[in-house]
């Protein structure tokens, strides 16, 4: 045990940090969130705990914790406790792969060189002694270039995970259950419909959601973030630009999607407190309630991050943070990337009225699955013939401007049948 912990010190401390900054910054993300909701509607603010309200966290953090525990005795207590842990940890585990700061990918293997038949000509075995000969300083190379990385720090949990986004998606799916348990265990009407419209809307847009990472995969050839952060660098590679240039559209979608899967509004509809109440967690009180709000927050940390590693190069920002850079300044912009998009979520949510449950649906399977099949289909023709990506940005273009022409065709009245 003391030999394990004496190997991987590094790594338990990166969890802990990790997972303890998260927590943290949900708590003042709150606080946050208060703040700009009071800026845009012309009030103060939360302003009475702490200088300026900065305590105001810690004081939500004692009154969850000093909360009476109730769980109401119509429940099924197996599954009412269980739905929040599965909230809470499936957003904290998609956390364990995401890059948060200075990353590399790990080196490439040589590739070994095809063995001989056993009828060669003199040069065949020339030619394979040769190319073993290049293979062995290769593999050489690849050790200490292996060596190198190991030695450096990576700052993501997980580093060198090549089905990093798959993961990701993995993980983020099964939250679905926790909203779906909660729903179903509390015996509660209003419970039980947010949990069928979390389940609907959840599985619906996760579609549109993949579809937009797609043709970041084809663009980069890889499923690991770092290496999709890296092809986004100059000088690296032949790409060198951020894919929002190539993959405005898909950006569009992702964005769009990733607040349907985080229940924010305009898409809140499975907690809408107008219609159901509270929603799935009408009967949780307490660090219950907590972990839920724990778990969304968290969520909407990730998707921040990923829309900065898919679409805006990670740490990287022209001239100022480059590969060669200090790593204090990729993590601090970084940073300041990710804590743009969660106040774009904040803002939108105080400034777009709710959808209605046919609008939602509506959404994802006549706009975003149509125009997400399309631009990925526009990938692979660009990467099928070695075209320009340029050709993707006319493309998302002509796409959302025909989109929109679409929409604002006056649609045909609708008759009304009479009813005996």
């Amino acid at each position: 045990m003391i030999e394990f912990l004496m190997q991987h010190w590094l790594t338990l401390f990166t969890i802990l940090a990790v997972f303890g900054a998260l927590q943290g910054a949900c708590a003042y993300l709150v606080l946050v969130e208060r703040k700009v909701c009071a800026w845009m509607q012309d009030r103060i603010g939360p302003n009475r705990v702490g200088p300026l309200g900065l305590l105001q966290p810690l004081a939500d953090g004692i009154k969850f914790l000093l909360k009476e525990e109730v769980v109401p005795s119509h429940v099924d207590k197996f599954l009412f406790l269980l739905a929040p842990c599965i909230a809470i940890s499936t957003a904290m585990l998609a956390f364990s792969v995401v890059p948060f700061g200075a990353t590399e990918p790990a080196p490439l293997p040589p590739i070994a060189p095809s063995p001989l038949v056993q009828r060669a000509t003199d040069l065949q075995k020339a030619d394979f002694q040769k190319r073993t000969g290049e293979y062995q300083l290769k593999l050489k190379a690849y050790q200490e270039a292996s060596e190198a990385y190991r030695k450096n720090y990576q700052w993501v949990i997980a580093p060198n995970v090549d089905i990093g986004i798959l993961f990701i998606f993995a993980i983020s799916s099964l939250a679905v259950y926790g909203v779906i348990l909660g729903g179903w265990s509390a015996n509660n009407k209003y419970s039980m419909l947010g949990g069928l419209r979390s389940s609907a809307q959840i599985i619906s847009y996760e579609i549109p959601l993949g579809l937009s990472v797609v043709g970041i995969v084809l663009l980069t050839g890889s499923l690991n973030l770092e290496r999709i952060i890296w092809n986004q660098v100059p000088g690296v590679n032949s790409q060198g630009m951020w894919n929002i240039f190539f993959q405005p559209l898909a950006f569009l979608l992702f964005l769009i999607s990733s607040y349907a899967e985080c229940n924010r509004l305009p898409f809140d509809l499975p907690e809408c407190e107008q219609e159901l109440i509270g929603g799935y967690h009408t009967e949780y009180n307490g660090m219950k309630l907590a972990l839920f709000l724990l778990g969304e927050y968290i969520h909407m940390i990730t998707t921040s991050a990923l829309m900065v590693i898919l679409f805006f190069g990670g740490w990287h920002f022209p001239w100022i943070a480059e590969a060669n850079s200090f790593w204090g300044l990729k993590f601090l912009m970084f940073s300041l990337k990710t804590l743009g998009f969660i106040l774009l979520y904040m803002i939108i949510r105080w400034t777009l009225p709710r959808f209605r449950f046919d609008q939602l649906m509506s959404l994802a399977w006549t706009v975003l699955i149509p125009m997400a099949l399309i631009n990925l289909v526009a990938v692979m023709f660009v990467k099928e013939f070695s075209l320009t990506p340029w050709l993707l940005t006319l493309v998302s273009i002509a796409v959302f401007v025909g989109s929109g022409m679409i929409a604002a065709q006056p649609s045909a009245p609708r008759r009304r049948v009479a009813v005996s």
